[in-house]
């Protein structure tokens, strides 16, 4: 990941890494999702929910999906060596199946990253606490007709602003909602599509939403958070960094911090 990924992070809010992880591990990672959902691949007549949403998968495919050394490079490049903490399962996976009846998540949205004592839904503040990156991990060919994730191009720069307005304590993702969506309603789409072992490296603050499957094949993707070592990305406000990562220069940026 060198000097033009990285400009293109921090103008786009997200990267696409092609081939982070080899097809032989895609293709084991999807033996096992097609085993866990209990749908037949060659029966798309049991294919009777729009989507599937499967536990913390932690098998060996998912595990060396998560830490190869393209991605571990790309993870010090984004946010600093010694910053992230490895990660070792791939979290939920939302499978998406040709499906005529329309989702119940396809409103516009950013990712909780914490859950407050007492709170229903996770809650995300302008520091971005408890989550440096968004991920997408595909082990399917995903074309546009396959239900691919929606993003709002740059909206990552749009929802600082947003977020400061909640303080620390920040706010949820469904209050967020409708805020976030307006804020960046003016920026251009584009899909998450691309092949097996195909990773996208998303702001933690990018605009995104699911949408209707459309096609024939099932879209299998892992959605996992990658944690930070500490605070992160924004630790103190008020100081100039000497070596400001990319994730934390794009907040920075939003909110007029001085940047080093």
């Amino acid at each position: 990941m060198g000097d033009e990924m990285t400009a293109r992070f921090l103008a786009d809010g997200f990267v696409r890494i092609p081939g982070a992880f080899d097809e032989g591990t895609a293709r084991a990672g999807a033996e096992l999702l097609w085993r866990e959902c209990g749908f037949d691949r060659d029966d798309p007549a049991t294919w009777t929910e729009p989507v599937v949403r499967l536990g913390d998968m932690a098998q060996p495919p998912f595990a060396r999906a998560a830490n190869t050394p393209v991605l571990h490079a790309a993870f010090d490049r984004l946010l600093g060596a010694g910053r992230w903490r490895p990660r070792h399962s791939l979290g939920t996976f939302p499978l998406r199946f040709p499906h005529p009846q329309e989702p119940l998540d396809t409103g516009w949205h950013i990712e909780g990253s914490y859950l407050p004592e007492g709170a229903r839904w996770y809650h995300a503040n302008w520091r971005s606490r408890d989550r440096a990156l968004l991920m997408l991990f595909l082990f399917s060919e995903v074309g546009e007709d396959d239900a691919p994730t929606v993003v709002r191009v740059g909206s990552h720069l749009d929802v600082p602003p947003v977020l400061r307005g909640h303080g620390e304590a920040g706010a949820s993702i469904l209050a967020l909602g409708a805020e976030v969506a307006e804020a960046c309603g003016h920026r251009e789409e584009a899909y998450v599509t691309g092949h097996p072992g195909d990773v996208y490296l998303c702001h933690p603050f990018l605009v995104h939403r699911a949408q209707r499957h459309t096609g024939t094949r099932p879209r299998f993707m892992a959605q996992p958070p990658l944690h930070p070592v500490g605070p992160c990305p924004v630790e103190d406000e008020d100081r100039v960094p000497q070596r400001c990562p990319p994730v934390e220069r794009a907040i920075r940026n939003a909110l007029g911090l001085p940047v080093g």
